[in-house]
């Protein structure tokens, strides 16, 4: 019972690791990253270098194929969803990243490449091969 009590904690502990906040690689926005009660994982944009649009007003989601979501917030979007960790892959997969810039959703995976280095997978039609990756830097806090 212990034994299986410790495997368990490490395992979250090793899942958690992900939590946290993320500079994207373009360096031009900042993704919370966080665990909700489904033991999921997801992330949500909370700091855009420009948050604001040519009109001065607060950048939308407009490149979604859903036009019913053209007036969503960028800030505070939810980009990554539903990620579970997979301890024999030492990754969290299962999940998807969405592009706002473009308006496409990519079935992904993420791993961690030491503890500040998150490189995310988005791929297509179910082929790992066929995707493209991208680095995320840890950051301490939020911007």
């Amino acid at each position: 019972m212990i034994l299986c009590l410790l495997f368990t904690s490490s395992l979250y502990g090793q899942a958690e690791r992900v939590a946290g906040f993320w500079l994207t690689a373009d360096r031009d926005s900042q993704v919370e990253i966080f665990r909700k009660a489904d033991n999921q994982y997801y992330g949500r944009i909370v700091w855009l270098e420009e948050p604001l649009n040519e009109q001065g007003r607060p950048k939308v989601d407009d490149k979604n194929p859903d036009r019913s979501k053209h007036t969503t917030p960028i800030m505070g979007l939810e980009i990554l969803k539903g990620f579970s960790y997979n301890a024999s892959k030492n990754e969290w997969s299962g999940g998807t990243i969405y592009d706002p810039k473009n308006g496409r959703t990519y079935s992904a995976y993420m791993r961690l490449d030491g503890n500040n280095k998150l490189v995310i997978k988005g791929y297509v039609m179910g082929m790992r091969f066929l995707g493209r990756e991208t680095d995320w830097t840890r950051e301490r806090n939020k911007r």
